[in-house]
């Protein structure tokens, strides 16, 4: 499901307990303070559901970043190297011919945009 879909369910979701009052942490509530309540937490859940999608969708372009800068390096070949991102920090693993390929690769992950660090997993092929 697209982060929109997850909006509509989850508000969906809140406001169809507010309304039937599945929620009793306030009986005294009338059903516009029982759908207000909702719809802040909705809000709230929504706001930190996009933040999540953010951070996944800035990962995922630092993934792509790395490997295309890595596929266009000569002599790296980028299948034997896998990239991984996870909150801005890049994992490279494989296998490459050299240790000069594998300080090239890790040289080349580390200078883009947005990587905080880089973890070297590479093998150097005996």
């Amino acid at each position: 499901m697209t982060p929109g879909h997850w909006t509509v369910v989850l508000l969906c979701a809140g406001l169809a307990c507010a309304l039937t009052g599945c929620e009793q942490r306030h009986p005294s509530e009338s059903a516009g303070q029982k759908l207000d309540r909702a719809t802040q937490e909705v809000a709230a859940s929504t706001k930190e559901a996009a933040s999540k999608t953010a951070v996944a969708l800035d990962d995922g372009a630092i993934t792509a970043k790395v490997k295309g800068a890595i596929f266009a390096e000569p002599g790296l070949k980028s299948l034997q190297i896998e990239v991984d991102t996870k909150d801005g920090v890049v994992t490279l693993a494989g296998s490459v011919d050299t240790s000069e390929m594998r300080d090239r690769a890790v040289k080349i992950a580390g200078s883009l945009n947005g990587v905080r660090q880089v973890v070297d997993k590479l093998v150097v092929k005996a």
